[in-house]
């Protein structure tokens, strides 16, 4: 690799400290953002080569930083992280820009190996079993939720369900 700018955009300062320091032992020059709020300031200043961005900002959404990203820095390799992992915010983080999206938990191997995957498998298995009911349901509340910039009142409003009962649902984890 020759440039090695990292930005680490988590809103878990704990975290992204974690990844700050485990990407810097391996030679990377990492700038680590807590605030999305402060991005475009950094964006000012400086570009990257690399991007890590969790999907979930607190009331942001990481795929509006993607195109932020995106807009300063054209060649920066993006991956998405995610405890919010569905289908649909996948290829929304990918139409918009982004190289890979990984769910978490993830290791600082498989976050720097999608930095070095440029292009896609085309032998990943693809699985023979049909997806659940759950597995929709949960794809359906990540869909509404990334499209009301993660307000739980909003998405649930829109779901048409209580609010208590969406966060009850988030709570627990998809069945596969």
């Amino acid at each position: 690799m020759t440039g090695k700018k990292l930005l680490i955009l988590d809103d878990d300062p704990v975290f992204a400290k974690t990844l700050t320091r485990s990407f810097e032992r391996r030679g990377y020059d990492v700038t680590m953002v807590v605030d999305p709020l402060a991005l475009p300031g950094i964006l000012d200043q400086r570009s990257f080569d690399y991007a890590i961005v969790d999907l979930k900002l607190g009331t942001h959404s990481g795929l509006s930083m993607i195109e932020q990203l995106k807009r300063s820095c054209p060649d920066v390799f993006i991956v998405i992280m995610t405890g919010f992992a569905s289908i649909s915010t996948a290829v929304e983080a990918i139409k918009l820009g982004a190289s890979h999206y990984l769910p978490k938990p993830c290791t600082t191997d498989e976050l720097e190996a999608a930095f070095l995957r440029t292009e896609g498998d085309s032998e990943v298995p693809i699985s023979s079993r049909p997806t659940s009911i759950k597995v929709f349901e949960w794809e359906k509340i990540q869909k509404t939720l990334a499209d009301s910039d993660f307000n739980i009142s909003e998405a649930a409003r829109r779901l048409g369900m209580h609010r208590r009962t969406l966060a009850r649902k988030l709570a627990k984890q998809p069945m596969r």
